[in-house]
């Protein structure tokens, strides 16, 4: 269970609830738990290479949230994707969390039900993993 519940998250309130999510017993100084945050990024780009020319690397997406999901806890780090990532990458955030079985039903940040699972990814991540 995760620490800290705020109803939503936002550009003032989003370091301190991801500091006091972070569960990594291996960390050793600030520098550390950047790395874990810079997952974001990786995440990011890769869901821009699908979005931009229809290559989804799914091994190496699943491994980048696993290792978010681990340090973070489940429900921290989806709330922290969906609110870091953008709108547009939603449905591919979505899938593959769903496809991890990781995805609360409900997160304070955006309405879960509207964001339409990618079948493509879908087939994709039952097939490659």
């Amino acid at each position: 269970m995760y620490i800290m519940e705020i109803a939503k998250l936002n550009s003032k309130n989003f370091l301190d609830y991801a500091i006091q999510n972070y569960r990594n017993p291996e960390c050793r100084d600030i520098e550390e738990f950047s790395e874990d945050v810079n997952r974001i990024k990786y995440l990011k780009r890769l869901f821009s290479r699908y979005d931009q020319d229809n290559d989804f690397k799914c091994r190496l997406v699943v491994n980048h949230l696993i290792v978010f999901s681990n340090v973070f806890g489940d429900v921290p780090s989806c709330r922290i994707l969906f609110f870091k990532v953008e709108e547009k990458y939603h449905h591919i955030l979505k899938t593959c969390l769903k496809y991890m079985e990781i995805l609360p039903d409900d997160i304070p940040e955006i309405d879960i039900s509207t964001i339409p699972l990618d079948i493509k990814i879908l087939k994709k991540l039952e097939t490659e993993i």
